[in-house]
């Protein structure tokens, strides 16, 4: 019988509950899994590093585009791809497009690591069940990645998106990819971006965009150019209903909210790129070529409106005739408008030239800064007696620019009326060389002709300056004498340099802005509230250049209108040309624009001047005041009034020993019995022909008496011969021809002016005679002056033709 076989051990671990195999079977495969997953890591770190994803500096490659001072854009440059595109960062954009776009396009936006695995699912299964693609997969983050580096189509593309995709998720935040998206999204032509969008067809920032507004850009760029709303509408429209509904379908929206927005026409502009101070813009490009957005000091509302304003101003004039604009900010010299071409990009009327930095002959708008000065120097105050007579200053003999002469004004009227002899007699007390040089100091330059030095042209426009200078000079008759360069940008440093004292400045102002506008004189027009303005015109020679500047206490304006090519538009000049549209203007100013006149500074007293010695009444003998004029004076300084060219400066009061009984003068040593001192303010000689009979006596010596030596101050006695005192003249029946005279001055010596009703005829040596037909019936009044200023006058009247 056989016996069973002994039973054999078998050690078991019963701590483990697993064989000691089956464990270490574990661990090396956690450590193979393990080393997989680093060397799959490192290799994928390894391909992310060989082939990075293009990741674009959203400033770098964006367009320039310079701003307004609230932020709007004016003007905007392409790249170098003809691009548009305005960099915005994520936080500047309206939260309501945010919410519209991640609703419609990337519910899971913030969750999902670049793909999302449940989208892929669900267009997978649709296609599958529908034969077809029903929708897509794509991610924002897949979009961006698209949008930076297009791949061709198909599953290989799509393949390759993904993984750029998840390699932008490895290397940026979400909302860096968001910034990625709204810079780099098409919206149409050649706009990228929800700024270029926003501003191209709504006129607007991406920050203020309404519900409607906000889901229509977000619906735009999935077919830019099928939906485009400025040549689609309707299917814009769709498009954006479509977006609306999905915000309400997942209560993003409330239903009130989605019935409003829908409410809401798809009106979209024609694609427009912002075209507003383009020469400005231009010019700052030029200036930062490394920054990509320029906000300038540009209020743009008003630099529209003035834009529009003086093109159709310009459209009345001749052809090739352009104009400039320039309104600063007086309390901080910051430009608020600037115009450089009335038609930008015009060729036919110059639009791509820039005359505000264009040097031009400046007419006669630099004599408020010569009377500032003046007065600063002590020669004038605001009531002197200036003569406008024909008079020479070394060889220069000017004339005004209506030809007449007023005799005796004082340096407001003078001022007001821009005379131009009375400021060339200024200038030649104060220095050429002085004047320039103080100009320059002040922040205006002056350009002479190729080697000429200051001279007393320069005062009527035989220098050069730029507009933005003068305008910078004006300004400082509202800034307390203080002028200061240009300011283009709020950053940019004040600059600030005396140029005249603030009282000089003061009653400078005071000169101009008392002044009648056109057509108050005559009782025509009134200001109706109109804006408080000191202004000056100007006209070069040959009415080649048209000037208007203004101040007010807010405000500086310049406006320059002529042919950028220097040819001569005839009978257009500053007053009737560029004048009216600054004084529109200046009267249609926003009430920001407006500010209350500083009072009038300790400095300044105001008096009564007593012609013609300049003085103040209540300091002088009243039988010496002829005429009496309010007057302003700097420092108390009340200086006697401005001699003519050639007379002496004093004495203005003459002391005369007369005959007690006859009255008649005694000279000398040639006594009378009875004698007594009188006092007589003398005229300058030159005013003569422009006074009153009572003032001419009362200003003349009597005569001397027949027994005395004559030593008197000699009377004038030039003598006008050729017709009689009183005649009537007439033309010949039957003749078309107007009566002619021929006049010569006996007694004249050297060259003799002749004036017309005030007007000058012409200069001929003294013994030529002067040959005149008269055009005009009415009174003549014809007057000779030699250049001693010794005159003669001769007053007849010209009858009408078949007059008896």
């Amino acid at each position: 019988m056989l016996s069973a076989p002994p039973a054999r051990s078998v050690a078991v671990d019963v701590s483990s509950g697993s064989s000691a195999p089956r464990w270490r079977r574990a661990r090396r495969f956690g450590r193979r899994a393990l080393l997989g997953t680093l060397v799959l890591a490192a290799l994928l770190l390894l391909l992310d590093w060989i082939f990075p994803p293009p990741l674009p500096d959203v400033s770098a490659g964006a367009a320039t585009i310079v701003l307004a001072r609230d932020g709007r854009p004016l003007r905007a440059f392409a790249d170098a791809r003809g691009v548009w595109r305005y960099p915005i960062e994520v936080d500047a954009v309206s939260p309501r497009y945010i919410e519209a776009l991640l609703t419609y396009e990337d519910r899971w936006f913030w969750q999902h690591p670049g793909v999302n695995p449940l989208a892929v699912l669900r267009a997978a299964a649709q296609a599958v069940g529908a034969g077809r693609t029903v929708s897509g997969a794509s991610t924002l983050t897949m979009q961006v990645a698209r949008l930076i580096e297009p791949q061709p189509p198909g599953m290989l593309g799509k393949f390759r998106q993904a993984l750029r995709a998840l390699q932008l998720e490895w290397r940026l935040d979400k909302a860096e990819i968001l910034q990625l998206y709204l810079n780099y999204a098409p919206f149409g032509g050649p706009i990228q971006g929800v700024e270029a969008a926003a501003w191209a067809y709504l006129g607007k920032s991406a920050a203020q965009l309404s519900q409607a507004e906000a889901a229509l850009l977000a619906v735009l760029p999935q077919s830019p150019s099928r939906l485009r709303p400025d040549r689609h509408p309707e299917r814009a429209r769709a498009a954006r209903d479509k977006v609306l509904q999905r915000l309400q379908d997942f209560e993003v929206w409330s239903a009130a909210d989605v019935t409003a927005a829908r409410q809401e026409n798809v009106i979209a502009r024609s694609l427009a790129i912002p075209q507003s101070a383009a020469l400005l813009a231009e010019r700052l490009r030029q200036a930062y070529p490394q920054q990509r957005s320029i906000r300038s000091s540009i209020d743009a509302e008003l630099q529209q409106r003035l834009e529009a304003q003086l093109g159709a101003w310009v459209e009345r004039l001749p052809p090739r005739t352009s104009a400039a604009l320039l309104l600063v900010d007086n309390a901080s010299l910051e430009a608020r408008v600037y115009i450089g071409s009335a038609r930008f990009g015009g060729a036919e009327r110059f639009g791509h030239l820039d005359m505000v930095q264009a040097w031009r002959s400046p007419g006669s708008t630099l004599k408020p800064l010569l009377y500032g000065l003046a007065l600063d120097a002590g020669l004038i105050h605001s009531g002197s007696l200036l003569v406008d007579a024909p008079q020479d200053f070394d060889g220069y003999r000017p004339e005004n620019f209506d030809d007449r002469f007023r005799g005796p004004v004082s340096a407001t009227s003078a001022l007001q009326q821009s005379l131009n002899v009375p400021a060339v007699a200024l200038l030649q007390a104060l220095g050429s060389a002085r004047f320039a040089a103080r100009l320059q100091h002040g922040g205006l330059p002056l350009r002479m002709p190729a080697g000429a030095r200051p001279n007393l042209s320069m005062i009527l426009g035989g220098t050069e300056v730029r507009l933005e200078d003068l305008v910078a000079g004006f300004s400082a008759l509202q800034r307390q004498g203080r002028s200061a360069r240009l300011r283009l940008r709020s950053e940019d440093p004040l600059d600030e340099r005396a140029l005249l004292s603030p009282g000089a400045a003061w009653i400078v102002s005071e000169m101009l802005s008392t002044a009648p506008r056109p057509g108050e004189a005559e009782g025509r027009y009134a200001r109706a509230g109109g804006s408080s303005m000191a202004f000056k015109t100007g006209t070069s020679y040959g009415f080649r250049d048209s000037w208007a500047l203004g101040a007010t206490p807010a405000v500086t304006l310049g406006v320059w209108i002529g042919r950028p090519d220097g040819t001569p538009l005839p009978g257009q000049f500053g007053a009737v040309t560029a004048l009216p549209l600054l004084l529109a203007i200046a009267d249609s100013l926003p009430a920001e624009y407006r500010r209350a006149a500083a009072p009038r500074p300790a400095s300044v007293t105001a008096f009564t001047a007593c012609w013609p010695l300049g003085t103040d009444v209540q300091a002088s003998d009243e039988s010496l005041c002829h005429r009496r004029l309010p007057a302003f004076a700097l420092d108390g300084s009340v200086p006697l009034s401005f001699a003519p060219a050639g007379e002496a400066q004093a004495p203005h009061v003459l002391s005369l020993r007369v005959d007690a009984r006859s009255g008649l003068q005694r000279s000398g040593d040639c006594r009378a019995a009875a004698e007594q001192t009188i006092s007589l303010a003398l005229w300058p000689r030159l005013a003569s022909p422009w006074l009153s009979a009572d003032e001419r006596r009362r200003g003349s010596p009597p005569a001397l008496s027949p027994d005395c030596r004559s030593n008197a101050v000699p009377a004038a006695d030039l003598q006008i011969i050729g017709a009689r005192e009183g005649s009537r003249i007439r033309r010949p029946s039957g003749s078309r021809t107007p009566p002619r005279l021929q006049l010569r001055a006996a007694g004249a010596s050297g060259e003799v002016s002749w004036l017309l009703n005030g007007r000058l005829l012409g200069r001929l040596p003294a013994q030529q005679a002067l040959q005149h037909e008269f055009d005009s019936a009415g009174p003549q009044d014809i007057v000779a002056i030699d250049g001693s200023a010794r005159y003669g006058r001769l007053q007849i009247e010209v009858l009408p033709a078949g007059s008896e």
